[in-house]
């Protein structure tokens, strides 16, 4: 993470569209950034994969919160794939 993101690193609000309903989430930008290249990766629309994670999500944790999880479960296993059972 560049010094210049940390400095300003407070949550955005970003507008998101689940299943036909508008809502928001705080973000901050280089969690958001990494979300919309996740959803470009995987081909899929920044709405659509939102409401995967939404409809995926347990217990009380918030959007953002598994927006955040996502983006880091993502990362982590570029870097390191989950053991495969054979």
């Amino acid at each position: 993470m560049a010094t210049s993101e940390m400095v300003d690193a407070r949550p955005q609000k970003h507008s998101l569209t689940l299943h036909g309903h508008r809502t928001s989430v705080s973000l901050e930008a280089p969690f958001w950034r990494a979300f919309l290249k996740i959803a470009e990766a995987e081909g899929k629309t920044i709405n659509g994969l939102a409401a995967e994670i939404d409809d995926a999500r347990l217990g009380s944790s918030g959007l953002a919160t598994a927006i955040r999880l996502y983006v880091l479960a993502w990362y982590q296993n570029r870097i390191s794939p989950p053991d495969r059972i054979s």
